[in-house]
């Protein structure tokens, strides 16, 4: 069965964007190693899932920038967007998802084909979260704290137990925490 990741950005008070969707506390200057844990994870990957809000910003700013590193990969994998407003898709090698949430990532899981990563901001991370359907969080924290915000765990049914599978520390300041959730 396929695995379904998360790579998210977040800082060390444990949010994913400010009170407004606020990305500007980002560390912009990775380093190769960090790059290339980030190819590492992406490797084996063939399919995007993402939230439409986050879609909407996501796919034609990978479009309109094809020279930038990583650009390849998201540009020439297929994308998944969940949404409930769109009814068409604008961007190549996408498709709406318009049902059911965990029937979808269910069907998805059991499809032949490598992982899937899924981006999306914090309605629709808590979302999957929520529902159990993330088989490894992938949590870029960042060196910064920006005291409130939008978090992915607010949306759980009670605690989310993980298990740390590994933390790295790179050069930019950055520490990746890989974790699976503990199954009962």
């Amino acid at each position: 069965m396929r695995k379904l990741k998360l790579q998210v950005q977040m800082t060390v008070d444990g949010f994913i964007a400010g009170p407004n969707g606020e990305m500007d506390w980002t560390s912009a200057e990775w380093d190769n190693e960090l790059k290339k844990y980030v190819g590492g994870l992406t490797e084996s990957v063939d399919c995007i899932i993402l939230g439409r809000k986050l879609a909407q910003g996501f796919i034609p700013y990978w479009a309109l920038h094809p020279e930038q590193e990583g650009a390849d990969i998201f540009n020439g994998t297929k994308k998944i967007v969940f949404t409930k407003t769109l009814d068409t898709s604008e961007w190549t090698d996408t498709v709406l998802a318009k049902g059911d949430l965990v029937e979808e990532i269910t069907q998805l899981k059991k499809q032949d084909g490598q992982d899937m990563i899924a981006y999306g901001g914090a309605a629709f991370v808590s979302a999957l979260i929520k529902h159990g359907l993330i088989d490894e969080l992938h949590l870029f924290i960042n060196p910064t704290a920006i005291g409130s915000g939008m978090t992915i765990f607010k949306e759980s049914d009670g605690r989310q137990n993980l298990k740390l599978i590994k933390s790295t520390s790179f050069d930019c300041g950055i520490v990746v925490l890989k974790y699976e959730p503990k199954r009962d």
